[in-house]
């Protein structure tokens, strides 16, 4: 697959916000400082179509990406980040589940995690929470380049395992500095979108 066409749609915090549901969607979801706004546009080969922060929580609305004017990848807000105030931090996950659980078009949850650290307790849980949806089936161990690639075998073992993947789960090592990862992604995305 290749973007051609990338255009922020809408930005929402509440279900009367969102696009119409007219669309297939592939979400992203990962802890804060993951990465997800620098996959985003690796991607989509734009530079600042998702906003890259220097702090960790930023993205606190669900953000909706147009794609070649054909699908939608939708920006979920990441999760785990201490310093974010308890308040918002509940807010979240009725937003969360209020996509997840009524979005008709909603196809696949692509789930980020650090592959230089063991998965969290957050990580787990929300790879649970995907699985319960049936959303699960689809992660990204982003800053691949920061592993050597013995370090990368045994860190997507330890991903595996603490996530319990099946068999047909697939992990897929990305890199957004070095511009690596990416094609087989977008490959998978492509599949997803074709079934």
């Amino acid at each position: 697959m290749i973007i051609k066409k990338a255009e922020l749609e809408a930005v929402t915090a509440k279900e009367h916000q969102y696009p119409e549901d007219n669309l297939k969607e592939i979400a992203f979801a990962g802890r804060s400082n993951v990465g997800k706004s620098s996959l985003l546009n690796l991607l989509t080969n734009r530079k600042k179509l998702a906003k890259v922060s220097g702090s960790p929580g930023k993205t606190r609305t669900i953000n909706f990406y147009r794609i070649n004017d054909a699908f939608r990848i939708v920006d979920l807000p990441g999760y785990g980040y201490a310093k974010v105030s308890k308040s918002i931090s509940a807010a979240w996950g009725p937003m969360m589940e209020t996509y997840l659980e009524k979005r008709q078009g909603l196809i696949k949850v692509i789930q980020l995690v650090d592959i230089r650290h063991a998965p969290s307790k957050k990580d787990i849980e929300m790879y649970d929470y995907l699985r319960y949806f049936g959303l699960d089936g689809v992660v990204v161990a982003t800053k691949a380049d920061k592993v050597s690639r013995n370090e990368m075998q045994k860190s997507i073992r330890q991903i595996r395992t603490s996530l319990r993947l099946s068999e047909d789960d697939k992990v897929l090592p990305v890199s957004a500095l070095k511009k690596t990862g990416h094609e087989q992604l977008l490959e998978e995305m492509e599949t997803l979108l074709e079934d």
